[in-house]
């Protein structure tokens, strides 16, 4: 059985410094009460891997505006502008990494991989600092694993055993990090008692959660 906590005491969980995986995708998918409290809280100098930076006044967005991160390895952070000019002003250090590579990595990590070798930024400014390894007469670039100390999840249901089920494309980053982080916490819409879930729905298993969160029903993902 899983201890739920409330939003405050996961935000509690996430100290400064730490390297922090947040789930969603243009902040649909994203754990929205626990993100809240972590701004409550003033969490400072995080590293934040996660998709994009959300918007302003949605999703990790809301950490970008409140000063709270250092780092950010992240796909893209173009609807966001306030991150723009943070990178500009160098007041946030920003990683752009392809979204395939940056899931691959995500996966990597969660997988006990050494990496994974992807064309994707051979002959770009993608290339700089990369280990390029020659297979068959074809370039690649080595992307080495990503690892969390927490990740902050979305899911639709989920059970007293933290088994997840979610909805549509919520899914998005949110199961690869529940991999790839010494500790998870999952904000989700229902808890079931263990045993009401289809197994065939669980994508997933409770094994890789160590706290659910009780969140509010989102319409858009």
């Amino acid at each position: 059985m899983k201890d739920v906590l409330t939003p405050t005491q996961a935000a509690q969980k996430v100290k400064d410094g730490m390297a922090v995986m947040v789930g969603g995708f243009m902040a649909v998918g994203s754990p929205n009460r626990v993100i809240d409290a972590l701004v409550e809280e003033k969490v400072k100098e995080l590293t934040l891997i996660v998709n994009d930076t959300g918007f302003p006044d949605q999703g990790v967005g809301k950490m970008v505006a409140a000063d709270q991160l250092q780092k950010v390895i992240v796909s893209h952070i173009g609807t966001n502008k306030i991150t723009g000019e943070k990178m500009n002003n160098k007041e946030i250090e920003v990683e752009l990494v392809p979204q395939g590579t940056l899931a691959e990595q995500i996966r990597a990590g969660g997988s006990g991989l050494g990496g994974v070798l992807t064309p994707t930024g051979v002959g770009t400014v993608v290339q700089e600092g990369k280990r390029v390894i020659n297979v068959d007469g074809q370039d690649f670039l080595l992307a080495t694993p990503l690892r969390a100390d927490v990740a902050l999840l979305k899911a639709h249901k989920a059970d007293r055993a933290g088994n997840l089920v979610f909805r549509r494309a919520a899914r998005n980053f949110n199961p690869l990090m529940a991999t790839a982080a010494e500790l998870v916490i999952v904000e989700v819409d229902e808890i079931l008692e263990t045993g009401s879930l289809d197994p065939d729905e669980v994508v997933t298993p409770g094994i890789f959660v160590d706290y659910l969160v009780r969140g509010e029903v989102q319409d858009n993902g």
